[in-house]
């Protein structure tokens, strides 16, 4: 398994990290408070943090959802962002024509998890030299992930990651595979999904439902499992949310959690 940088991060060593924000850039001054009140819970912790935003959400339920500022200006509000802050920033490509532009404002560039096959998207952020967070797809087994690392490491960027966001399970439903963190690991630096995890796809009338309250059971059972770090969508008022508030952390639980986490971490990293 590959280690790397992502700005002050160490991805793929003995310490855990996260990659939190909300689902998507409502507004520049609420993308700008969940990362200073994000990044003063992880500092205080020690926890070493990467801001998470969408400036698109183009995979909506409905036509009607929201998806944000788009390109031009959502890349200008991450990148402003990122200078404030001081924070690697994460955020989701849709199109491979996006990778560049985006690749000019931020450390990490996501695939989505229905996007993780497709071959010219993954080529496209692999040339801007930006670390490559691959969601793997709810219909592919972990084990087949290889050939999506292999298509972003074969175009001469080592620097990839994988994050597991849960299976389909029938209709509007999802499980988690703890076996697929394990199996994905001897692949690549390995990444917990712990809100999309709990998410019921489009079971809310033209929009997704979720479970929020096993965000904490799944991140726990992640955490002990030996990820290298989570992700969690996170919001300080959930219920008005523009986009995913159904399966989203409220941002006054976000302390506790974390602190679970680390000690889960710490007693499986002293036992190892």
């Amino acid at each position: 398994m590959n280690d790397f940088e992502i700005g002050t991060v160490r991805v793929g060593s003995p310490s855990l990290f996260l990659i939190a924000g909300p689902c998507v850039i409502e507004s520049e001054i609420h993308a700008r408070f969940m990362a200073d009140a994000i990044q003063r819970i992880t500092s205080d912790l020690g926890l070493p943090y990467i801001f998470k935003a969408s400036y698109d959400k183009a995979n909506r339920t409905s036509a009607a959802g929201f998806r944000g500022p788009g390109l031009t200006h959502g890349v200008g509000i991450l990148r402003r962002i990122a200078e404030a802050t001081g924070l690697p920033v994460i955020t989701d490509v849709h199109e491979a024509g996006d990778c560049a532009a985006v690749a000019e404002a931020v450390d990490v560039l996501q695939i989505p998890a229905f996007l993780c096959r497709q071959t010219d998207l993954l080529l496209a952020a692999a040339r801007t030299g930006r670390a490559v967070n691959i969601k793997k797809g709810q219909f592919v087994a972990p084990w087949d992930m290889r050939y999506a690392v292999d298509k972003v490491s074969g175009a001469g960027n080592p620097r990839v990651l994988l994050t597991e966001r849960g299976f389909c399970f029938g209709y509007n439903n999802l499980v988690v595979d703890m076996r697929s963190l394990a199996i994905m690991r001897k692949i690549a630096p390995v990444v917990f999904d712990g809100t999309h995890s709990v998410q019921t796809p489009s079971s809310a009338g033209g929009q997704s439902g979720g479970q929020p309250e096993f965000i904490p059971v799944l991140a726990r059972a992640a955490v002990a499992a030996g990820v290298d770090g989570l992700f969690l969508e996170v919001h300080d008022d959930p219920a008005n949310a523009k986009s995913d508030g159904a399966n989203a952390l409220n941002l006054k639980d976000l302390k506790r959690l974390l602190e679970s986490l680390m000690a889960i971490h710490g007693a499986v990293q002293k036992n190892q």
